[in-house]
């Protein structure tokens, strides 16, 4: 019986999915109420999981856009 990884992100790698954006943008986002949860608050930062990040970006990638603009 294997172990399943966990797929975890944190705010650098939400900045480089989000395509580079600022850590102050990160911040804006990741702080959205629509915004998945973290799973933790680690020393280094807080963590996602990685199919909840995606999942979100999926949906709401077209509003974080027209936002920049």
């Amino acid at each position: 019986m294997g172990v399943k990884p966990i797929r975890l992100m944190g705010a650098h790698e939400i900045r480089v999915r989000l395509g580079g954006v600022s850590r102050q943008r990160a911040y804006q986002i990741t702080s959205r109420a629509d915004f998945p949860a973290p799973v933790a608050d680690l020393a280094q930062g807080k963590v996602w999981l990685t199919e909840d990040v995606e999942a979100w970006m999926k949906v709401h990638r077209r509003d974080l856009d027209d936002a920049e603009e």
